[in-house]
């Protein structure tokens, strides 16, 4: 076994090229995992099973060591022992089925109702070009959960915005001179560049609206043109990075604590529909998830919501 380490270890250092860090963490790794072997009598590496790597890595979990150090610790067990069956020292490779362990799901950060409306009247101080586009933006990443990458990836033509009259109740003055209610479609592409067509909230489309007609002009005449719908100072496609800093820098005005960033309105967007009561498939539908195992992350987020209105509606939760 000792000759066996010492030869893996040479071949990461020498053929590899790892840096001598990588090299002296593989073989701190390995020096536990054959003093684990050893406890178990197996002195052989043809005599390792699958098992007693399995059993290797749950000791490690339950002495503590985080999900990542112990993942990184069976990537140098796995490296060992599939040298090995290439070099033709074993005859199979005992570890290429053990899983690594997964790192514990972190819950996705929202904020509330409130934060976002404050966030979103930060991002549009003035009536300028520039703060016309950082409301649109910030309307539409909120109103329709979408991710930096597609809303900044959006074209004129993705958007299809309608203007309806919407018409007074029976009885009013003027059935037809009630306010104009806008609503509209959006066609994102997602991971995979997969498509999707998601409905677009008033406030969003009004805000789009007041950018195509009366900023985007204007700041597509500093530039080349072009069908991007966000367009940056220079008249090109706004860059995520740009958008990130719209959204930091009304975070900042708008002196909200918790860290924001573009996938917080997505999460809020999510967390939001979820505690109004929409299904939870139907949010996967909205967020473009090809698994509902992924939106379901969104229903732990609710749990305090769920107990706000239990406490406030059962008779005996009080």
């Amino acid at each position: 076994m000792e000759r066996a380490v010492r030869g893996w270890i040479a071949h990461v250092r020498v053929e590899k090229g790892a840096a001598a860090n990588t090299v002296s963490a593989y073989e701190r790794d390995l020096r536990r995992y054959v003093a684990h072997l050893a406890g178990r009598g197996v002195g052989d590496p043809t005599h390792v099973t699958e098992a007693d790597v399995a059993d290797f890595l749950a000791g490690l979990r339950e002495s503590g060591l985080a999900a990542s150090s112990a993942a990184r610790t069976l990537v140098a067990v796995r490296g060992f022992h599939r040298f090995l069956a290439l070099e033709g020292d074993t005859v199979g490779d005992p570890a290429t089925n053990v899983a690594p362990p997964k790192p514990p799901s972190r819950l996705p950060k929202a904020i509330s109702v409130q934060a976002v409306e404050r966030l979103i009247s930060a991002a549009s101080v003035g009536d300028t070009p520039s703060a016309l586009r950082d409301r649109a933006l910030l309307e539409l990443l909120y109103g329709v959960g979408a991710r930096i990458s597609e809303a900044v990836g959006l074209d004129v033509d993705d958007l299809d915005l309608e203007l309806e009259r919407e018409r007074e109740p029976v009885g009013g003055a003027d059935a037809e001179a009630g306010d104009r209610r806008r609503t509209g479609l959006v066609r994102l592409r997602g991971k995979g560049n997969k498509e999707r067509i998601v409905p677009v909230g008033r406030y969003a489309t009004s805000a789009v609206s007041d950018y195509l007609v009366r900023g985007r002009p204007a700041l597509a005449a500093k530039g080349p043109g072009g069908p991007a719908l966000f367009l940056g100072l220079r008249g090109s496609r706004l860059s995520r990075q740009s958008a990130w800093a719209v959204i930091s820098q009304a975070a900042e005005r708008a002196d909200l604590r918790q860290h924001v960033s573009p996938h917080t309105l997505r999460h809020s967007f999510a967390t939001h529909l979820l505690d109004g009561g929409a299904d939870v498939r139907v949010v996967q539908e909205l967020l473009g998830h090809a698994s509902v195992t992924t939106t379901q992350i969104y229903t732990m987020v609710s749990v305090g919501r769920l107990r706000e209105v239990y406490a406030e509606a059962h008779p005996r939760a009080r």
